[in-house]
């Protein structure tokens, strides 16, 4: 293997940030549904023939941890077996895949002189629907995972460039509004192809073996650059724990325990504490488990250090199967990639708050799902809608206030809420009202960000089948350092004939809305952090003139 330059290096590594940003850019650009389009539901990332992350871009940090263990289940069940043209899918959570929504497309990439593939470029992508019982796949009534959809362990959808129509078509006809679904399958394939050209020519201008000596330079920086944050943090053993709601068939207060212990620049993060599997959906894959550690890591390092395989190379995970964070087959694992993945990468968060109090941030609203299947009367069509407005807030930390409105901790701000007039064209929804939850976010030096008051009519002709799949009813978003905890969810259905309101749970299917209803949301703020005496008077005096805060 050749040597590589710095600055040959430094180019290389920005190229391929740039080539993940335009495969991101083709997926945005010809994805069907609102869930891709809109609200940026997927992410982008690269491997190389060693089945190393060597880039990704920056979508949705909870995808990027677990990408390796599904990578490395497709170079295992196809060895020896991949050929150029091929496109490999994968979803299911025990062949390393997060929840079944989230479909990845790996499109492998061949230069000369290598009869294996060198490099992958893939896209996962969180389908509006993948099957099973309930619309938009968000099934909490599911005690086992067949119950929420169809379930893809490593499978060559196209075969040396040729299409195996008969397995597109199995697929899609498992799933609601097929030709949405091939629609996005076409633009995550799109997207995942884009980047294998681009990696083509990478190695064209640059050689084989120069590129993967920069590569490897890449890694190492990571690496070192991660090693020398945690190297500043305390040395220590510490403990941290977060709880869930219940998991919708009545387990309650599900604990997730994090002992957390930093020895120099290394980091072991034993989740073996955590409460045995439960019956429902809040059960965590074992690589949504390992990626939800690492995001929680990554919040803490510094913002520029590349997201790649070299920098989670000093985190060890220690986890005990059975349990919440590490289910055996055949729990049911769809709610996981929110809940309980903010729960655990809060549990380190709070843990590490001794070590490096200067780094960790408060707690984040949760995320409360909500998806509508009903007929369109203006096309007479059916639709299924996914609840991305009304986001939470996020945490105050050390330097700022927290985000407002920008999401749950997992998402880290990558999922958007689309533009209300385009959700009103799309679909016969109508937003009366969409704006700041005044109080809701926690006080503190630094406060939380603010959640959001939601009015939404439906506007159907016929009632429509509403799926709750949630968490923070219970417990609120945490403050920190003194700060005070932020205002947890609620929701509620307001009936058009009689002017009665139904209290929505956070897990429930069944719910029938009636055309005329209204939804009416409150979520959750972030929680503060440092003592609120200590705020400044001229922020709390803008809060107070915006209409954030009571005077």
């Amino acid at each position: 293997m050749s040597s590589v330059d710095k600055i040959t290096a430094s180019v290389i590594q920005r190229r391929l940030f740039f080539i993940n940003e335009e495969m991101g850019e083709a997926m945005l650009r010809t994805a069907y549904s609102q869930i891709l389009n809109a609200s940026r539901d997927f992410s982008i990332g690269m491997f190389d023939g060693e089945g190393r992350l060597i880039s990704q871009a920056e979508h949705i940090p909870l995808h990027v941890g677990g990408l390796p263990f599904a990578m490395k289940s497709v170079m295992e069940y196809f060895d020896g077996r991949v050929h150029p043209g091929d496109v490999i899918l994968l979803n299911d959570p025990y062949h390393g895949g997060n929840h079944l929504p989230d479909l990845t497309a790996f499109v492998p990439v061949f230069v000369e002189g290598n009869d294996k593939p060198v490099f992958w470029t893939l896209n996962r992508a969180h389908q509006s629907d993948i099957g099973g019982s309930a619309p938009g796949s968000y099934n909490p009534a599911a005690t086992e995972i067949w119950q929420e959809g169809i379930r893809i362990t490593p499978l060559k959808l196209y075969d040396r460039g040729e299409l195996r129509d008969d397995l597109l078509n199995m697929i899609a006809t498992n799933v609601r509004h097929k030709s949405d679904f091939i629609g996005d399958l076409n633009a995550m394939i799109g997207s995942a192809r884009v980047g294998a050209r681009r990696m083509e020519e990478l190695v064209a201008e640059y050689g084989f073996d120069t590129t993967m000596a920069a590569i490897d330079h890449i890694l190492e920086s990571s690496e070192a650059q991660c090693r020398a944050r945690i190297g500043d943090w305390a040395d220590g053993e510490y403990h941290g724990e977060a709880f869930m709601d219940d998991d919708g068939h009545g387990i309650e207060n599900i604990r997730i325990g994090a002992k957390v212990t930093v020895n120099g620049n290394d980091i072991e993060v034993d989740l073996s504490d955590s409460d045995p599997q439960v019956i429902g959906i809040v059960n965590s894959s074992y690589a949504n488990t390992i990626s939800s550690v690492h995001y929680a890591i990554a919040y803490l390092i510094d913002p520029t250090t590349p997201k790649n395989q070299g920098t989670f190379r000093p985190i060890k995970v220690i986890t005990k199967e059975g349990t919440v964070v590490h289910p055996r087959i055949p729990a049911p694992v769809t709610l996981s990639t929110n809940h309980p993945a903010q729960e655990i990468a809060e549990a380190v968060i709070r843990a590490l708050t001794p070590a490096c109090p200067d780094r960790v941030i408060a707690g984040w609203g949760k995320r409360y799902r909500i998806a509508l299947k009903g007929e369109d009367p203006r096309s007479g069509k059916p639709f299924i809608w996914h609840l991305f407005h009304a986001r939470p807030g996020a945490g105050g930390s050390q330097g700022a206030d927290g985000w407002s409105n920008i999401g749950e901790l997992a998402s880290g701000g990558g999922l958007k809420f689309g533009s209300i007039e385009v959700m009103e064209a799309r679909f016969p929804l109508f937003f009366r009202r969409h704006d700041f939850r005044k109080g809701s976010a926690g006080d503190g030096k630094h406060r939380g960000g603010f959640g959001i008051s939601l009015e939404m009519v439906v506007e159907t002709e016929k009632p429509v089948f509403a799926v709750c799949a949630g968490e923070g009813k219970v417990h609120a978003p945490f403050g920190l350092m003194g700060g005070k905890d932020g205002k947890p969810h609620f929701y509620k259905v307001k009936r058009a004939k009689d002017g009665s309101e139904l209290e929505l749970k956070t897990k429930a299917v069944g719910v029938i809305i009636d055309p005329g209803d209204t939804l009416l949301v409150e979520s959750a703020g972030g929680g503060g952090f440092g003592d609120p005496a200590e705020r400044d008077p001229a922020a709390r005096k803008r809060d107070i003139a915006d209409g954030l805060v009571d005077a």
